[in-house]
């Protein structure tokens, strides 16, 4: 079994999650709370989140042999990282299925990125 990650993206042009109405809210929670109980029921499930704003990102680089810590995303773009799921899949073809059942139920961007083997056990 191989393991992918699902990136999901927001567009800073949309009109951002907090400002959905209670029943647009509700809706979209149906359809992430469906989407994550049948990952978990298929064993594709491995661990999954929702990132704050890019606003809220702290970069730490290297600097002439020094640590220095910025405020903001790395890169300035209108998409941002919004959220992830890493997903045990067989192989590409199935984490794309999986990727397109998440797209249907955010209507967010997916990028699928497997996981390059490590040595270390993976769960």
């Amino acid at each position: 079994m191989n393991q992918y990650l699902l990136s999901t993206y927001a567009v800073e042009d949309e009109v951002p999650v907090t400002t959905r109405t209670a029943a647009e809210m509700g809706r979209f929670m149906e359809r992430v709370v469906a989407l994550e109980s049948e990952m978990e029921a298929s064993g594709t499930f491995v661990f999954g989140g929702a990132l704050h704003g890019p606003d809220a990102a702290t970069v730490v680089r290297e600097s002439d042999g020094d640590v220095v810590m910025t405020d903001g995303p790395f890169v300035e773009a209108k998409e941002h990282v919004a959220g992830f799921y890493i997903i045990n899949a067989d192989d590409l073809d199935a984490a794309l299925a999986w990727a397109r059942k998440v797209v249907d139920a955010i209507d967010h961007p997916i990028e699928v990125r497997p996981f390059r083997a490590t040595g270390r056990v993976q769960a």
